[in-house]
Protein backbone atom coordinates (compact mmCIF):
# COMPACT_ATOMS: atom_id res chain seq x y z
CA UNK A 1 0.00 0.00 0.00
CA UNK A 2 1.20 3.78 -1.03
CA UNK A 3 2.43 5.77 2.04
CA UNK A 4 -0.16 8.58 0.65
CA UNK A 5 -3.62 6.42 1.20
CA UNK A 6 -2.54 5.09 4.69
CA UNK A 7 -2.06 9.20 5.56
CA UNK A 8 -5.49 9.35 3.75
CA UNK A 9 -6.20 6.12 5.84
CA UNK A 10 -5.43 8.25 9.38
CA UNK A 11 -6.88 11.08 8.57
CA UNK A 12 -10.42 9.28 8.03
CA UNK A 13 -10.08 8.10 11.08
CA UNK A 14 -9.21 11.14 13.06
CA UNK A 15 -11.52 13.31 11.41
CA UNK A 16 -14.30 11.52 9.24
CA UNK A 17 -16.79 12.69 7.06
CA UNK A 18 -20.53 13.38 8.37
CA UNK A 19 -23.05 11.49 7.75
CA UNK A 20 -24.47 13.94 5.28
CA UNK A 21 -21.23 13.60 3.05
CA UNK A 22 -21.41 9.71 3.04
CA UNK A 23 -25.44 9.98 2.34
CA UNK A 24 -24.10 12.25 -0.92
CA UNK A 25 -21.24 9.80 -2.19
CA UNK A 26 -23.76 6.81 -1.80
CA UNK A 27 -26.40 8.63 -3.78
CA UNK A 28 -23.60 9.22 -6.73
CA UNK A 29 -22.92 5.89 -6.74
CA UNK A 30 -26.28 4.73 -7.00
CA UNK A 31 -27.18 7.20 -9.37
CA UNK A 32 -24.42 6.07 -11.90
CA UNK A 33 -25.38 2.30 -11.16
CA UNK A 34 -28.54 2.94 -12.23
CA UNK A 35 -27.62 4.47 -15.54
CA UNK A 36 -25.21 2.04 -16.29
CA UNK A 37 -27.96 -0.62 -15.61
CA UNK A 38 -30.29 1.16 -17.76
CA UNK A 39 -28.17 1.23 -20.62
CA UNK A 40 -26.82 -2.20 -20.22
CA UNK A 41 -30.48 -3.81 -20.61
CA UNK A 42 -30.88 -1.09 -23.18
CA UNK A 43 -33.29 1.19 -21.48
CA UNK A 44 -31.63 3.95 -22.66
CA UNK A 45 -32.98 6.33 -25.08
CA UNK A 46 -31.40 6.85 -28.87
CA UNK A 47 -31.58 10.53 -28.07
CA UNK A 48 -28.88 10.55 -24.86
CA UNK A 49 -26.62 7.88 -26.61
CA UNK A 50 -23.15 9.19 -27.10
CA UNK A 51 -22.28 7.88 -30.99
CA UNK A 52 -18.69 6.78 -30.77
CA UNK A 53 -18.12 7.47 -34.58
CA UNK A 54 -18.75 11.67 -33.60
CA UNK A 55 -15.97 11.16 -31.09
CA UNK A 56 -12.76 10.28 -33.39
CA UNK A 57 -10.79 13.32 -33.86
CA UNK A 58 -10.87 16.91 -33.46
CA UNK A 59 -13.82 18.52 -33.95
CA UNK A 60 -14.99 19.80 -37.01
CA UNK A 61 -15.35 23.40 -37.69
CA UNK A 62 -18.21 23.45 -40.51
Amino acid sequence: MNLIWLIRASRWVRNPPSPQRVKLVFAAIVIALLVVGIEWMGWWPEWAAVDPKSMRGPPRIP
